[in-house]
Parts: C-alpha cells; sequence; structure tokens
C-alpha cells in the first residue's frame, strides 16, 4: 500500500474494498464498484465523493478584496456573501497557476478552494504577493469536502437536514448547516465537477465519516454510489470541464482553454497576466481547446499528436477516454486555430497508426 497522504475517509475507503492509487500525492479511490457503474450512478440517481484532498486557503482583510482582484481573473466585486466564482490564477505570460473556486464567507474574508496537487505552489504565489491588510492561512487540515452529484442528490442529501436546499442556487452557498447526527456546521454549497446537479459540503475533518455513512444511508433506496477519481474523471471530461495539468497549464491559457467567461479583461484593476489574456481576448489566439470524435477504432489519449489532412502537426489531445454515456471514443485536445471548426477531418496518432477524427462541439454532454 501507497504510503501517500490520507483523508479523514480512507478507513471507510478499505472497507468498501476501494481500489486506490497515489493522487498528488494522496491515497484516493479510484473505484469503489467500478468506474462506469459509477459514472452511470451520477448521470442516473446520485453518486458520493470524497474531495478531502482539495486545498482550502483563507484570505481575510480589509484589503482581501482588492488583493484578489489583483490575484485572480474574474471579478471578485461581483461577489457577495454567499457567492461563489469559479475563476483562476496566472502568470505574467497568461499560463495558468490554477483554476479554483471563491466563497465569500463576510465583508473582510475569502475561501480559496484550490487543486490538491497545486495547493503548495499556490499558497506560496499567494504569499509571495501579500500586501498589507491581508492574511493568507492554509485551512487544508481543518476541512475535509464531500460532493454529492445527480439527479437524486437534493433529495438524498434533503432528507438529512432542516435548511431548505432547493434555496440554494447555482454558485450559492449557505453556512452553518447542519446534518442529523453529525458534529459541527457545513459550508453546503450548489457547485460540482460531474455534469449534474448537486452540492459540495465543506465541514470539519472531524466530522466527514458521520457525513460519508449518513448520505450513504440516506440514499440506499435511491441507488447512491459511493464514487472514486475513475469515474470523476470520466463524469468531468463529458461536461466539458477541464483538468488542471491537462487542459489549463503554465503554458495554456484560459483563453486557449475556453474559459474567456472567468476572465474579466476589461474591468480596471489590473491582474496578472491581465495585458496578454486582454489581448487573446480581443485579437484571437494560435490555438484553442476543442472537442474530437474518433471516426476510426481507437482511443485518444493526452498528449497524443494530431495533424491535419496536409500531414501538418497542428495539436495534441489533453485528455481522452470513451464516453461511458454516449458510447463513442472522445477527446479534449488543443489545435491550431485554423483547424478548429466543427466536422473538420483531423488525424490521431494511436501508437504507431495514424486514424482519422473529426471536430465536434463541447460539451460532449449536458444535462
Amino acid at each position: 500500500m501507497s504510503q501517500g497522504r490520507k483523508t479523514p475517509l480512507f478507513e471507510e475507503f478499505i472497507k468498501l474494498n476501494a481500489k486506490t492509487i497515489d493522487f498528488g500525492g494522496w491515497q484516493m479511490p479510484v473505484q469503489f464498484s467500478g468506474i462506469k457503474e459509477e459514472h452511470y450512478a451520477v448521470r442516473e440517481q446520485a453518486g458520493l465523493f470524497d474531495v478531502s484532498h482539495m486545498g482550502e486557503i483563507l484570505v481575510i482583510g480589509d484589503d482581501a478584496v482588492e488583493f484578489l482582484n489583483r490575484m485572480l481573473t474574474n471579478d471578485i466585486e461581483k461577489l457577495t456573501p454567499g457567492k461563489a466564482q469559479y475563476t483562476l490564477m496566472c502568470y505574467e505570460h497568461g499560463g495558468t497557476v490554477d483554476d479554483l473556486i471563491v466563497y465569500h464567507l463576510s465583508d473582510r474574508e475569502y475561501l480559496l478552494v484550490v487543486n490538491a496537487a497545486n495547493k503548495e505552489k499556490d499558497l506560496q504565489w499567494l504569499l509571495d504577493h501579500r500586501t498589507e491588510g491581508v492574511d493568507i492561512t492554509d485551512e487544508s487540515a481543518a476541512y475535509a469536502q464531500l460532493a454529492i452529484q445527480g439527479p437524486r442528490a437534493q433529495d438524498i442529501l434533503q432528507s438529512i437536514t432542516s435548511t431548505e436546499l432547493k434555496n440554494i442556487k447555482f454558485f450559492r452557498f449557505e453556512s452553518g448547516v447542519k446534518f442529523d447526527q453529525v458534529e459541527g456546521k457545513a459550508i453546503v454549497s450548489r457547485t460540482g465537477y460531474t455534469g449534474e446537479d448537486g452540492f459540495e459540503i465543506y465541514l470539519p475533518s472531524t466530522s466527514a465519516v458521520d457525513l460519508w455513512r449518513a448520505c450513504l444511508e440516506a440514499g440506499e433506496a435511491s441507488g447512491i454510489k459511493p464514487v472514486g477519481l475513475g469515474a470523476r474523471d470520466t463524469l468531468r471530461f463529458e461536461a466539458g470541464l477541464p483538468l488542471y495539468s491537462q487542459e489549463l497549464t503554465e503554458t495554456i491559457t484560459p483563453i486557449e482553454a475556453g474559459l474567456g467567461f472567468a476572465v474579466k479583461a476589461d474591468r480596471s484593476m489590473d491582474f496578472i497576466g491581465k495585458s496578454v489574456l486582454k489581448d487573446q481576448k480581443s485579437n484571437g489566439t494560435e490555438r484553442k481547446m476543442v472537442g474530437i470524435e474518433m471516426l476510426d477504432k481507437g482511443i485518444p489519449r493526452t498528449n497524443y499528436k494530431i495533424f491535419s489532412e496536409k500531414d501538418e502537426e497542428i495539436g495534441f489531445v489533453t485528455s481522452g477516454t470513451q464516453s461511458p454515456t454516449l458510447q463513442k471514443n472522445l477527446g479534449l485536445a488543443l489545435l491550431d486555430i485554423r483547424h478548429t471548426s466543427i466536422d473538420e477531418i483531423i488525424y490521431v496518432q494511436v501508437r504507431k497508426k495514424i486514424l482519422k477524427a473529426k471536430v465536434t462541439a463541447l460539451p460532449f454532454y449536458k444535462r
């Protein structure tokens, strides 16, 4: 067994005979009953995820808004307490430090939820740019994070809390939520990484096991299943959601990745990377993230090269799999902008073979 870091739910994984792998230095479940079975459960009923490996960074202070508006691409001033926002941190050259969600907890207090493998890098990046009037602390150890996703997620979660979950709208959250037989209070947000409706729940790490068990018990009759990283990846992939280190890297900008909605380049305040990203939004990019569908038999995998009909190398696959929902071999790919028209024929090098594919619209799946 690998000696990676473990979330508070690790012993629950062992009891459920989960297959675990090292993921960003954490020992995490890749599957419980099987990737496809877990995938279909989320699409059709509900799935429960442990995402306690994610990082939580607290930014507090009188100058928190000004600081975050300088560090992040979206417009923090549009947030009010109870609202969350998808955003990114970028380098001066426009490449991506990380993508994250910001929760506006109170007038001077923001919680940044960052990718697990990037937490130390992100924290250092924020500290390196910190100004007086801002305190930055790593709160990751204090939090566990569970996600419940799928068409039956609300009904299942509602059965163990008196908080009216229907009142929590998309990218909104409620603080101080209590769950039956679970100590402490939680933040419950209507967010997720699957393309389905659902919630992400932040609560004291000591309460994670009780909430995990309560959700599985409450959802048993509705077909809920614990879900590992394998199905989490196929679900987010079908929904066209980016994964850092694949669709986003220090050399791929948010504009190239199709995330221009989260880059508010016209606001007056400068932010790191603004000049490059503003130019890309105004004048276009030389490459663009697209969907691809294989026409020949084969699965496009990360970093496979892509060629035009004239045998010119025009890009590469960032993620690819056989879509459980659509039963097609699909990929996300970063291509030369001249070859991104829908239905354009392209060719993917799958090992030693050159296989035919076409450019297709994103997302592949939308509920």
